[in-house]
């Protein structure tokens, strides 16, 4: 049977080429062990930044949205805020219920009035507490401070004017309107008729004050400061507090819709807000600045804002929890001003998960 012959013993010529091969192999294949070595080590792509479409009022309540945003702290946190501008809660509340935003910067009146309307939302952390202050100019603070009591003051006003004192604020349903009819009702015990009360915008609100259109407005700042700064015959009749003690104030919310969808993007936008609490409260000049730059640049001087936002009526929080109790009395006094035909189960409204989780909890 014929025998395979046995391989020849390679030439001399032969052996430096075999060399070269094996030698190419050796190295064509340290270098992928290393290519991939050196990819494992590197960062993965970015994704793309989670986009949150975010409502808000142009008001100092919302500071915290303010601070993220000029500070530039969203894109570290995986975050991209598609940021409209509203001039009352209201409207907010009609771009919620239409699906047009997930988040809102908006008071919690307009918040509670949503949910009774079966706007699917939740409160996620609050903004501000006691923020609402009466003010009155000319005739009416001094009617006020000549009076023995709030309820004298506007009977002296009415015999000395021979009219109602129109008193401004935002509109029906909002926080500082309804603090207003809470203060008349249960605290300083003015009936209804004996005041003209006028819901308008912020700046046309601030621009009545102003020029005498009205006596009076129970708002919040920077335009108490401000009018104080300009007009000397203007003074505060009721401070922040007092009106509607431990008074809420603005929160922020989001849709059910969102938090389903992008519950971790919500967790972080919370631990922002957390940040930018303790941020205002310690960075009043930078905090100035910015906020200045996104609502008063040209309308308020960064000296007033900062006095603003140091004021009585501007107390920085972000617990939700801070605000459960004093939620719960306001849409009680907004049943009765039949504002909310359909009560809201407050503890349902909010969602303290993201709150607790960013704390640690």
């Amino acid at each position: 049977m014929p025998q395979t012959p046995p391989p020849k013993p390679l030439s001399n010529s032969a052996r430096p080429v075999a060399r070269s091969v094996a030698r190419r192999d050796l190295l064509v294949g340290a270098a992928a062990l290393g290519i991939a070595a050196a990819t494992a080590s590197l960062p993965l792509p970015a994704f793309a930044a989670t986009p949150l479409r975010v409502g808000y009022i142009p008001i100092i309540p919302m500071t915290q949205l303010y601070v993220i945003t000029g500070e530039g702290w969203t894109k570290d946190a995986g975050l991209t805020l598609q940021t409209t501008s509203f001039q009352s809660g209201p409207a907010m509340i009609q771009a919620l219920a239409s699906g047009t935003l997930d988040v809102a910067y908006v008071g919690i009146g307009p918040a509670l009035i949503a949910r009774s309307k079966g706007v699917k939302l939740k409160v996620v952390a609050a903004n501000v507490i006691d923020q609402v202050a009466l003010i009155g100019r000319g005739p009416l603070a001094k009617a006020m401070a000549g009076a023995a009591n709030p309820a004298e003051g506007v009977k002296a006003f009415r015999a000395a004017n021979g009219r109602r004192p129109k008193i401004g604020s935002l509109p029906a349903g909002s926080v500082p309107d309804t603090v207003l009819r809470y203060w008349m009702a249960e605290v300083a015990h003015i009936a209804p008729d004996d005041v003209e009360i006028v819901g308008m915008g912020e700046q046309p609100l601030q621009q009545a004050l102003l020029t005498g259109a009205i006596d009076g407005a129970s708002i919040l700042e920077p335009i108490l400061t401000l009018v104080k700064s300009r007009l000397q015959d203007a003074a505060i009749i009721a401070k922040a507090g007092t009106m509607f003690p431990k008074q809420p104030g603005a929160v922020l919310a989001v849709t059910e819709d969102a938090i389903a969808k992008n519950r971790d993007a919500v967790a972080e936008l919370v631990k922002l807000h957390i940040r930018a609490t303790a941020f205002a409260k310690s960075n009043p000049d930078r905090t100035a600045e910015l906020v200045t730059d996104i609502i008063g640049k040209g309308l308020v001087e960064r000296d007033v804002m900062r006095a603003a936002l140091t004021s009585d009526a501007t107390t920085f929080v972000d617990d939700p929890r801070v605000i459960l109790d004093s939620t719960k009395k306001m849409q009680a006094f907004q049943q009765s001003l039949d504002q909310i035909t359909e009560p809201v189960d407050v503890d349902t409204l909010f969602d303290f998960s993201f709150h607790d989780a960013a704390m640690g909890k």
